[in-house]
């Protein structure tokens, strides 16, 4: 046998392994965990879709949906359009942690585990902290492990920040659960100044998701820059917002991965041998420029679309030659 085929059965059978990886429904616990000091092992990466893409139908079409693509993991997304123009939350604010729970229990039956919830609050916000708290609790109880939020620094904030979150860190780690902060724009536009935060906190509660789409977008960084962007903060990120950037043809836009500039192999390069388990949540799965479906099957075509170009990127980025 040649060495070329030797080397596409080495990278098939990666392949298969890290694909049986990614439907491996993880505690809590185990989702929030890293690896020994001098380990290497592969980043157990979850592809997830967020329930996001499809705002414009039911939830329960957008799980169904999510499920039919192909996906095991899940992320909550904040509304969608029940009936004609109603719109509802995944999970309203003040919702009772048991409410949570149903919910992760429909989706654990649809065959797809919840990974990450937004929190729907910035950190600034005047009742932050009540809200993120009870943001914990519906995820502890949901076994949903990581609360996704974002926001603004400016005009003192930063302060702010440090000063909520260290009171959080340990309440999220007294459920199980993590907060992840991810680039938003402002002085919390890059993935490096998240990172100052999560340092500074020092809490193994809150660090850091990052969202390749929104640096290159917010910020109008080249591809390279937000590539390098990811290399200083790498140590502190948990959970992926996938979401790719179009500058060209204009005008510049947001998009599903692989249809934009960002190059997802140096992206999940960085953090492919971490040890740890990773949600990536594909938050626009869209194509740059062409009309967004009408009807909920083109979105499941291109979520089936996101999904598959992850799979590849993952397994070609920890493959063994």
């Amino acid at each position: 046998m040649g060495r070329k085929a030797v080397s596409r059965r080495r990278f098939l059978q990666t392949a298969a392994a890290g694909m049986t990886g990614l439907a491996a429904p993880l505690s809590p616990a185990q989702a929030t965990a890293g690896p020994a000091a001098g380990e290497s092992k592969p980043t157990r990466f979850q592809v997830a879709c967020m329930t996001l893409p499809y705002a414009r139908f039911p939830l329960r079409r957008a799980l169904t949906g999510i499920r039919d693509a192909g996906y095991r993991h899940v992320a909550w997304g904040t509304t969608h359009q029940e009936g004609s123009d109603k719109r509802v939350p995944v999970m309203p604010a003040d919702a009772a942690p048991a409410r949570a729970k149903e919910l992760a229990a429909r989706c654990r039956d649809l065959g797809l585990e919840p990974v990450m919830m937004f929190s729907d609050i910035y950190p600034e916000a005047k009742n932050a902290v009540a809200v993120l708290r009870r943001r914990i609790e519906q995820a502890a109880a949901a076994r949903i492990p990581q609360v996704l939020t974002f926001g603004s620094t400016r005009d003192g904030g930063r302060k702010l920040w440090l000063e909520r979150f260290r009171a959080l860190g340990p309440i999220a780690r007294d459920h199980g659960v993590l907060i992840v902060i991810k680039q938003h724009g402002g002085a919390t536009g890059s993935g490096e100044a998240c990172a100052r935060i999560t340092r500074e906190v020092n809490d193994d509660g809150i660090r850091v998701n990052y969202d390749a789409g929104n640096v290159m977008d917010y910020l109008r960084l080249p591809p390279a820059k937000v590539i390098a962007d990811l290399q200083a903060c790498a140590d502190q990120v948990r959970s992926f917002c996938i979401k790719d950037h179009r500058d060209f043809p204009p005008p510049h836009q947001d998009c599903g991965p692989g249809l934009g500039e960002i190059d997802h192999y140096r992206l999940l390069h960085l953090v492919a041998f971490t040890g740890r388990v990773m949600p990536l949540c594909c938050e626009n799965i869209f194509a740059p420029r062409v009309r967004r479906p009408e009807k909920p099957e083109g979105v499941d075509a291109l979520a089936r679309r996101a999904r598959e170009f992850l799979e590849l990127v993952i397994a070609g980025v920890q493959a063994t030659t």
